[in-house]
């Protein structure tokens, strides 16, 4: 597939997805510790993310990282945006603004509370 198609691919998803991880592994089945603290970290949210493992294609592994500028894996897209790695999905988990961004995803539907 060209870059191109790649990005294209990578912009649909985060299009069509309200909250999106791409992450090493699975949120059952994480395959590093920095992809097991984000999606522990959605979790405990409360909401129903989308997740992309990036390690069943190395295209739309390199690709996430030419999309959003970011050279590290994982990457959480909440409405269209970056929000940012590991350490920034944890920063913003412990000061309840990951929680705050969550529920207002996607006009805040499904949320708990």
């Amino acid at each position: 597939m060209s870059e191109s198609a790649i990005q294209e691919v990578i912009r649909q998803q985060v299009g069509e997805n309200p909250i999106i991880l791409y992450m090493k592994g699975t949120p059952e089945q994480p395959m590093c510790g920095f992809s097991q603290r984000a999606a522990q970290a959605l979790a405990a949210c409360g909401r129903e993310f989308a997740y992309v493992d990036v390690l069943q294609d190395d295209e739309v592994r390199e690709g996430v990282k030419a999309f959003g500028d970011w050279p590290t894996i994982p990457q959480l897209y909440i409405d269209g945006e970056l929000t940012g790695g590991s350490d920034i999905i944890m920063e913003m988990f412990d000061t309840g603004e990951l929680q705050r961004l969550i529920d207002g995803a996607g006009g805040g539907e499904g949320t708990s509370g």
